[in-house]
């Protein structure tokens, strides 16, 4: 579907793709956060929210009649580098629950805020749906 970009030599990521290259119809999805289609948090807890965040990115990519395979990128924005890195095995439980083993080309920060103030991750992501 999406052609991997692995320089020759280079140590295979674990988690994430150095590039991808793609054909086909744009989806952009804007910066999600851990709160249901209503605006509501339903936890505090970071694996918790990380896992509504995705959510909320596959139900986007449902709009478009994309799916998880279709995302090429994807930008994670974090409150706590540490509360990211403790809590990793949870991380990568719920996205392989919701993305599956699809691992695009990624980019992963601290930031010193959200604008929610409850939200602790916000996601941006791109797909490719390839041309028929």
């Amino acid at each position: 579907m999406h052609t991997i970009l692995q320089p020759e030599g280079w140590a295979k990521p674990i988690g994430y793709a150095n590039g991808v290259e793609a054909r086909g119809r744009m989806i952009f999805i804007g910066g999600q956060i851990g709160w249901n289609g209503q605006n509501q948090f339903e936890t505090d807890d970071f694996v918790g929210q990380v896992r509504q965040t995705l959510e909320n990115v596959v139900a986007v990519l449902a709009e478009a009649g994309a799916e998880p395979k279709h995302i090429t990128s994807m930008t994670w924005y974090f409150t706590d580098k540490q509360e990211y890195l403790s809590n990793l095995k949870g991380i990568g439980q719920a996205y392989r629950d919701t993305i599956g083993r699809h691992y695009p080309a990624m980019a992963a920060m601290q930031v010193v805020a959200l604008v929610e103030d409850r939200a602790k991750i916000e996601i941006q992501a791109t797909a490719v749906i390839p041309d028929a």
